[in-house]
């Protein structure tokens, strides 16, 4: 046990993809989430912890034999903060921390999250660690429980940015991996990726 969760955020509509939902979207044979979710289930992150929302029982479907929790969040059209609240809100009493991952980065590798996740150890275990591509803010995020108030307060579709921003005890850690700062939102994207 790391001390470390994983929630992987799982609710929202994706409204710039089309009708189609990406995230049950299928490249390499496996949808956009079980790409995300395998990564996470491989790390060193313990509980796996996936937030749905819109057509949570195709996103829960997908997933099928894969070691992780389901939370539902039934105000997932309010935006992304509400699928942030629920996740902590279901972490286990023995973790200090989670790593904040997106359903629609499949890029993200196991290695990549478990980098992140000795890193916060390593820092000292800070408010958040946030991994820096050219300087360029990007995700996965940890983020130490300590800030879980915080997180009940946000609202709309905010992630955990304004929280972080500004703070003097957010540590960021450079990385060279473009996947910290590649998502799909649009077909475009999505038609070029490769797994």
């Amino acid at each position: 046990m790391s001390g470390v969760a994983a929630i992987l955020l799982a609710a929202g509509r994706g409204t710039r993809f089309g009708e189609e939902l990406k995230l049950l979207a299928h490249v390499g044979g496996k949808a956009l989430i079980r790409h995300s979710a395998e990564a996470a289930v491989r790390s060193t992150a313990d509980p796996i912890i996936v937030v749905t929302g819109h057509r949570a029982d195709a996103v829960q479907a997908e997933l099928t034999g894969l070691p992780v929790q389901f939370v539902h969040n039934p105000l997932f059209a309010d935006g992304l903060s509400t699928s942030l609240k629920a996740g902590f809100s279901a972490l286990p009493p023995e973790a200090r921390a989670a790593a904040i991952l997106l359903g629609d980065m499949p890029l993200v590798t196991t290695g990549l999250i478990n980098a992140l996740v000795a890193g916060w150890h390593e820092s000292g275990e800070p408010s958040a660690l946030v991994p820096t591509l050219n300087g360029r803010r990007g995700n996965p995020v940890v983020i130490s429980r300590a800030l879980q108030p915080a997180i009940e307060g946000l609202s709309g579709d905010a992630g955990a940015g304004p929280v972080l921003r500004g703070r003097p005890d957010v540590v960021e850690w450079p990385t060279a991996d473009r996947a910290v700062i590649q998502d799909i939102d649009t077909k475009e994207e999505f038609g070029k990726l490769r797994l």
